[in-house]
């Protein structure tokens, strides 16, 4: 008779048993809705990672400076920055909330992380000529890529989970990594290769990951937490806009500034507080793919919103239309990324339908039809006020109903 012969691991499950990961993997089909396993909330260890990217996204703003009348290809380029700062974040927010172990190699892996976010943050103001921008991301992306072949062998649903994940965002690390030695205006291009093959990750293994759900609790709470961090860019943009001593009339045209990114941040919070059912968000992609262009939207409105308030300190009567068009696109951008986000867990209904259309034909209509500074500013106010009043009372009836 032959010798029996020990199952030996392969490469990548040997590396994580060495690592020894002591954490929760993935759960089943319905494993992971509220109520089974406790609330999962934010730790201290993910909070302290947000706080570069309030300085990545603040890099990001300061891409577009102080000209009120940007070029396509500059907001095309802030754009795809926010777009990288967003998708560095959410690659490790879906890790956490799958698996989550908080020992000690995890915190000082999520540490090395940090460093990749600082230097994507320094790496910002200068791409494409340095490579700092793709040696952060590398860094990042890195991390996580090891973190995932931690995860592997804590169970067969690990496995499926980890495999689809180091494939795709693996793939895209070798892209990122080739474009240091490409040519400066190459460089975008392996980019955008990179993000797309990333991007594409999560979609092309739907099938599987949707067997195994996100933390219903904590992916929705760590996204809102984000968004946040993005509403708070927005508010920083307006608030610097504000010149020093600022006379009275400067004041009530900042209030008046103010009272939009409030009224999202009020109809944002009525609607991750009431929503109905959570069961939905499966393995996340949907909810969360919407939240790019969302956010997305949110960064160029504050930074429009704090464009106007310039103008109006410097008594400009009329303004340029490029502001303008930026303006009503990212109103509209938000306010349809809204109604997607409310279908995920309800079929709009037709009062929801027409506070959308009212929303987006309002936005439009006084941006194309009022030039004057403050005029726009107060019926943008007034417009945007009025939609979130009736927005929430909708949301709210609905969860009541």
């Amino acid at each position: 008779m032959g010798r029996v012969r020990a199952n030996r691991p392969r490469p990548p499950d040997w590396l994580a048993g060495r690592l020894r990961i002591r954490g929760r993997g993935p759960q089943a089909d319905g494993a992971g809705e509220a109520g089974e396993a406790g609330e999962r909330h934010a730790t201290w260890l993910e909070l302290f990672l947000d706080l570069i990217f309030v300085y990545a996204l603040a890099a990001v703003t300061r891409r577009l400076g102080d000209d009120p009348t940007p070029s396509p290809s500059a907001v095309l380029a802030v754009l795809g920055l926010f777009v990288v700062v967003q998708w560095a974040w959410l690659g490790q927010v879906f890790y956490d909330t799958r698996f989550d172990p908080d020992d000690v190699p995890h915190r000082i892996l999520v540490l090395v992380a940090l460093v990749g976010a600082g230097t994507i943050t320094l790496g910002v103001d200068e791409v494409p000529e340095s490579v700092l921008l793709p040696v952060g991301y590398l860094i990042v992306r890195g991390v996580l890529l090891l973190l995932y072949v931690r995860a592997r062998p804590t169970g067969p649903m690990s496995r499926t989970v980890t495999t689809i994940y180091l494939l795709g965002f693996g793939s895209g690390w070798l892209i990122w990594l080739a474009s240091l030695a490409a040519p400066t205006d190459t460089r975008p291009t392996l980019w955008i290769v990179a993000m797309l093959i990333e991007l594409a990750t999560p979609w092309v293994g739907k099938r599987w990951l949707n067997r195994f759900p996100v933390d219903d609790q904590h992916l929705p709470e760590r996204i809102g937490q984000f968004t946040i961090i993005v509403l708070g860019s927005a508010l920083a943009s307006l608030l610097f806009a504000v010149p020093d001593h600022p006379r009275p009339h400067m004041i009530v045209t900042a209030g008046l500034a103010f009272l939009v990114p409030a009224a999202v941040w009020w109809v944002y919070t009525t609607f991750v507080t009431t929503r109905e059912s959570q069961r939905r968000l499966r393995g996340g992609q949907t909810y969360a793919y919407l939240h790019i262009p969302l956010g997305g939207a949110l960064l160029l409105l504050g930074w429009a919103l704090g464009q106007m308030v310039r103008l109006a300190d410097d008594e400009v009567v009329r303004l340029p239309m490029e502001l303008r068009l930026l303006l009503a696109a990212s109103l509209t951008v938000w306010m349809l990324c809204g109604l997607a986000l409310h279908s995920v867990w309800n079929r709009p209904s037709i009062g929801r339908l027409g506070i959308a259309g009212y929303g987006v034909g309002s936005a439009i209509l006084i941006t194309a039809a009022v030039h004057g500074t403050k005029l726009m500013l107060a019926l943008l106010s007034v417009a945007v006020v009025g939609y979130a009043v009736l927005l929430t009372r909708r949301l709210t009836a609905t969860a009541e109903d």
